[in-house]
């Protein structure tokens, strides 16, 4: 490949960054990223508390406890006592929940409430799980959110479909933006290819300099974007940890180096692959002169 060709292929890459669907597509994984990262935080949230009949043993209660751990979609299972919900309870509600509870002296309002505090792996298999619960003997209630955790799974469920179909357009209108680059450039090199193909160059040799400018191209824009969207994201974490603390604590944003240990090969890879496969598809469209 010429100095002047190789020029003219970086000279596009650079252009195309001002119109790289690339640098789209890492601004959209991160920001789904850090989405999917937050609905995760909030499920985790989501809890499921098991109460127990009044005079159940101790023991029947860590039979209750083994049956629920061993269930493949529970995350956590930790046993809140009487006490602890008395506890927990009287921070939450009273001033001076201390006060409170020395008024009660040794009485416990709450000596029926010692439970189990169950969080899923995956809050669209709660329902199932409930009912599993509600099948165990000597469980007396069951108290879950269910219409939270269907409108939690019903926006994943959105955001997956809506992640695939915004990805494919993204990835076709990559291709269609090598592809004219490409096409571009066999045009302006028409007469030079015609020459080539005169003294007997082969379809493979001739399209080996475009096949090399498209990898080029795929590469120029998958390095910059990767670069930009690096800084760009680390002056955002910077800028929320100075000035918005209450948000960070509230929002627990992906750490920079593991978001780009898996953004930064996947644009790569994928701005390579973009280059070589359009500009194939390209040349073999167009080099029939």
């Amino acid at each position: 490949m010429r100095i002047s060709s190789a020029w003219y292929s970086f000279r596009q890459g650079l252009k195309n960054i001002r119109r790289n669907i690339l640098f789209i597509f890492g601004l959209f994984y991160i920001v789904l990223v850090n989405f999917r990262a937050a609905i995760k935080k909030i499920e985790s949230n989501i809890s499921i508390s098991v109460f127990f009949d009044e005079g159940i043993t101790d023991q029947n209660i860590d039979l209750i406890g083994e049956q629920i751990r061993t269930r493949p979609e529970v995350n956590t299972c930790d046993f809140v006592s009487a006490e602890e919900a008395w506890i927990n309870y009287s921070n939450k509600v009273f001033d001076d929940p201390e006060a409170a509870r020395a008024s009660f002296g040794e009485d416990n309002p709450l000596a029926n409430s010692a439970s189990y505090t169950i969080t899923l792996k995956d809050v669209s298999k709660q329902a199932d799980f409930v009912q599993f619960l509600n099948g165990i003997d000597g469980v007396r209630n069951v108290a879950s959110s269910g219409y939270t955790s269907d409108a939690i799974s019903a926006i994943n469920v959105f955001v997956g479909y809506a992640s695939i179909g915004i990805i494919v357009i993204l990835l076709l209108v990559s291709v269609f933006l090598i592809n004219n680059t490409i096409t571009i450039g066999i045009t302006v090199r028409r007469e030079e290819i015609k020459i080539m193909k005169l003294i007997g160059a082969t379809n493979a040799f001739v399209r080996s300099p475009f096949i090399v400018e498209g990898v080029i191209i795929g590469l120029v824009g998958s390095v910059i974007p990767v670069v930009l969207l690096y800084y760009l994201y680390d002056s955002i974490l910077g800028y929320i940890a100075g000035r918005f603390t209450i948000l960070k604590s509230l929002f627990e944003f992906i750490p920079l180096n593991e978001l780009f240990k898996v953004l930064a090969p996947a644009i790569l890879i994928i701005g390579v692959g973009i280059g070589f496969f359009g500009s194939m598809l390209t040349t073999r469209k167009h080099l029939k002169v």
